[in-house]
């Protein structure tokens, strides 16, 4: 159960950029709680990037903004600088990319993280998974393979989410369908996405909408990813 409930909302964000102000504020407004996985040595870059043919910015939070920013939300590792680890053969290089991320991003944030996203494709390798569990302090990590169900998982070094943001026929579907479940085992809603992708089809209104939606309920816990998993 989640602090006496039945079921559970949660979300998760990768890359740490300056439209995770906005999306902060709109948790905060609706009373959700997120967990945002950073690439501590990106922090403060700027650049831009291309998403269905549109181009976006895609820059970083500096450093002395990460701790405000997330406040009261939670600050997890999403590596040092966003390689993709199945493609890594040198496990040690695996095994410095998160756990430098997690000293760095500790010191920043004044508090233990033990929370993961991985970086890039869904497609992470057993050989991954194991480094994390067994060589690092990270006790969860989340994937990029949507569910489309609310069962809680086993493995959380493999963990996959609900769906993704920008999935919004699913989304509201399982939204509906979130509320409405009235279950005898614990239920998990676990939504993730990038807070750019929001800019690329300008669909911030449509997401406060499904936040309307999914909000408020008595009979859901709100929590980060760290407060509903562990």
């Amino acid at each position: 159960m989640f602090q006496g409930k039945m079921k559970a909302v949660t979300f998760s964000y990768d890359d740490c950029i300056m439209q995770d102000i906005r999306l902060v504020e709109l948790f905060n407004k609706y009373g959700v709680k997120g967990t945002f996985n950073v690439n501590s040595e990106l922090l403060g870059t700027k650049r831009e990037i291309i998403r269905k043919g549109v181009t976006v910015r895609h820059d970083k939070l500096p450093a002395t903004e990460v701790k405000k920013v997330f406040e009261g939300h939670e600050v997890a590792v999403h590596t040092l600088t966003h390689p993709y680890l199945q493609e890594i053969e040198d496990d040690e290089e695996v095994v410095r990319q998160i756990e430098e991320d997690r000293k760095n991003l500790e010191a920043l944030v004044g508090y233990p993280i033990c929370g993961m996203a991985y970086p890039g494709n869904g497609n992470n390798a057993d050989r991954v998974a194991e480094l994390i569990q067994t060589r690092t302090k990270i006790k969860y990590a989340r994937t990029t393979i949507s569910t489309l169900n609310f069962d809680l998982q086993d493995n959380l070094y493999q963990f996959n989410p609900t769906v993704h943001q920008d999935d919004y026929d699913d989304l509201f579907r399982l939204g509906e369908e979130f509320l409405n479940l009235k279950p005898e085992t614990p239920k998990l809603f676990y939504i993730w996405g990038h807070s750019f992708e929001f800019d690329v089809h300008d669909n911030w209104d449509r997401f406060e909408e499904f936040l309307q939606l999914i909000s408020g309920k008595d009979d859901i816990f709100y929590g980060t990813n760290k407060e509903v998993l562990l």
